[in-house]
């Protein structure tokens, strides 16, 4: 493994500053994209946004797709050019996750590191299962509901590995540095103390929440365990050299588009603007059939 990750030797400015949200279509239709522009330019968030947002490495850009208690599975698009945010679809329809009582849309702002990357074609030494050829997935504890395409500075707490259909798919506890309770936060064993059952409800929201889908529990590494921040830290540095090795070339990219604008030695940077990106629009969102408001009563399930 390098050292250091592409983004932190100098060739990305790390300031978090000057990025917003480009919001095409409305939300709750197949057409709605959200890109990431920085002053005013199109940008990659799988690939331009740096991964470190300080030269220290302790603090991460975390690119928010789903606000706490929303139910659209809103991701980063990896095929498509500029990897803009989308809803995910499954034969055609829109995908939304299930309220499992006594869980309302997703526990926490959900997202992911830029600038990582899941691969598919390596098995983990311990989770004895490969990638999920997805960049890394983050969960941020803190109190305020974000926005889709936010971009959060956060620290890392945590890990869990869950194995989704027999792919490692790890999920990256972390809390926002400018919430409150961030200074009190540093390590997982702190998200316990601070914010009693959090875990637990983590742990079986990620274990059931595929189950009113006609799916099976998911399985977990380490037993369910959550992982401390050391080990988390490792786990994000791997993903980081990955990343490095499919945005260079070094490992093929499948499906990925590697569109980028910023990042050196890779074939596929662009000149920014290049693309043509709709204008961004306000618009309503669409309406959400009253199904997905729907509770689901989960044997096994905490109350």
């Amino acid at each position: 493994m390098s050292s250091l990750p592409i983004s932190e030797r100098g060739y990305h400015a790390n300031a978090p500053g000057g990025y917003a949200a480009r919001k095409v279509g409305p939300a709750n239709t197949l057409e709605h994209r959200i890109f990431i522009e920085k002053d005013g330019v199109p940008v990659s968030p799988f690939h331009d946004v740096p991964l470190y947002a300080n030269e220290q490495q302790t603090i991460l850009n975390m690119i928010v797709e789903i606000p706490r208690w929303t139910n659209a599975k809103m991701e980063i698009s990896k095929d498509d050019a500029l990897n803009p945010i989308k809803q995910d679809t499954k034969k055609g329809k829109l995908r939304y996750v299930r309220n499992c009582f006594p869980h309302k849309g997703y526990l926490w702002n959900y997202g992911a590191f830029p600038q990582t990357w899941e691969d598919p074609n390596v098995e983990h030494a311990e989770t004895k299962a490969k990638g999920d050829n997805d960049p890394l997935d983050v969960c941020e504890i803190g109190e305020l509901v974000a926005s889709p395409g936010q971009i959060k500075q956060v620290k890392i707490l945590g890990v869990m590995a869950l194995l989704d259909e027999g792919e490692t798919d790890w999920k990256i506890i972390v809390i926002d540095v400018n919430d409150p309770l961030a200074p009190r936060l540093n390590d997982i064993e702190d998200v316990e103390r601070h914010l009693p059952g959090l875990l637990r409800a983590t742990n079986e929201w990620f274990r059931i929440y595929k189950i009113p889908d006609g799916k099976p529990e998911n399985q977990f590494a380490f037993s369910g365990e959550c992982k401390n921040k050391k080990y988390a830290t490792e786990v994000v540095r791997e993903c980081a050299d990955s990343w490095e090795k499919l945005i260079t070339g070094k490992t093929q990219p499948g499906g990925i588009s590697l569109a980028n604008v910023t990042v050196p030695h890779s074939a596929h940077r662009e000149q920014p603007g290049e693309r043509h990106i709709p204008r961004g629009q306000d618009l309503p969102p669409a309406p959400i059939d009253g199904m997905y408001d729907k509770w689901f009563f989960i044997s096994g399930a905490a109350v």
